[in-house]
């Protein structure tokens, strides 16, 4: 009786251990690795869905490209990376990180606050009920988008920082970011293929003059080094990057899409309090502002920036549109907002 009652034990404990093992696997990306504000995130979410009795596991990654690839080979059934590396499994969600798509002007400055709520509106459309067939593609769907930041310029010469004075510039470009490395040429300026595993170094070390990230890298990527005296941070995003979950919807149950999504829209203020203390890290000193009159002049390359990914298939024309609503809904009165959309 009682080697019954340890084999029953035995092969309970058995059972568990194999329900624990065989729960999905999510690859999350952060900078940080473990300690990093995403990964916490993702791992209060976990703890969330598995209340809701669909639990996964984590596995943290601070080479996104390896994150991606892991993905691909079908070893995870999740993803959490950039709005840059979704773009390719989810057109419409990635296009959200296209070049100064959320920025509102008002007064001829940048109204940071407007920005940020274009993009939670943005989110918040793409999370609802209504969006599910959108954040879909194939087997692959969107579980939730997050900003990480505000993308700035960061230059080593602060006084160098107009539009007309970028000619012969070495600029980081992101491989994933086509559009802005044939603005970069447009504009006469040299793009260099940087990743987020090598642009902190390629800066600092001399290879390129200007790069575009959000604060939250300024200190984990050591910029101090690369800006020295002279480099600026320049107050004026290119892009409002996104983190982004993606998964195999066909591996995970029905419903987990829409909570998943709901969850993430649940932590955009989180999220901004993280930004916010990022960019507040960055000693005033480094930081410049754009005169009023220079400013058009950035916002229209932005916006040619946009058109050209759109011509070329790589920004989904529904997601610049929707932008473009919430950009006119919050300055109505800037001169873009007498059409009603931005690329037909």
């Amino acid at each position: 009786m009682i080697k019954q009652s340890i084999a029953l034990t035995l092969s309970l404990l058995t059972l568990n251990a194999q329900a624990q093992s065989e729960k999905p696997l999510f690859c999350v990306w952060d900078i940080l690795g473990k300690s990093g504000e995403v990964y916490n995130l993702i791992l209060d979410q976990s703890l969330h869905m598995a209340r809701l009795g669909m639990p996964f596991e984590l596995r943290a990654y601070t080479d996104e490209r390896i994150a991606v690839e892991d993905y691909r080979a079908g070893q995870c059934v999740g993803l959490v990376a950039s709005g840059f590396r979704v773009r390719p499994f989810n057109g419409i969600s990635g296009s959200i990180d296209s070049m100064g798509s959320s920025l509102v002007m008002r007064a001829g400055k940048v109204d940071m606050a407007a920005s940020y709520e274009v993009l939670r509106r943005v989110i918040a459309a793409f999370s609802s009920p209504q969006a599910a067939k959108l954040m879909r593609e194939g087997s692959n769907e969107v579980g939730g988008i997050l900003p990480i930041g505000a993308a700035y310029p960061m230059l080593k010469d602060r006084s160098a920082t107009r539009i007309d004075q970028l000619a012969g510039k070495r600029i980081g470009v992101f491989d994933q970011d086509k559009p802005q490395a044939i603005l970069i040429q447009q504009l006469g300026a040299q793009a260099v293929s940087v990743d987020i595993s090598n642009v902190g170094s390629k800066f600092n070390n001399g290879m390129v003059d200007m790069i575009h990230l959000p604060a939250i890298t300024y200190k984990p990527f050591e910029l101090a080094k690369g800006m020295g005296t002279q480099g600026t941070v320049v107050r004026v995003p290119a892009m409002f990057p996104t983190v982004q979950m993606l998964f195999n919807a066909d591996k995970l149950p029905p419903g987990f899409g829409e909570a998943s999504r709901q969850f993430w829209l649940s932590q955009f203020d989180r999220q901004m309090q993280n930004i916010q203390r990022a960019e507040a890290a960055i000693p005033p000193k480094v930081w410049s502002e754009v005169a009023p009159d220079v400013l058009p002049a950035y916002v229209e390359a932005l916006k040619e920036g946009r058109l050209v990914g759109a011509r070329q298939g790589l920004y989904a024309k529904r997601t610049l549109n929707l932008l473009k609503k919430a950009r006119c809904s919050a300055s109505p009165e800037n001169a873009e907002c007498t059409s009603p959309t931005e690329v037909d």
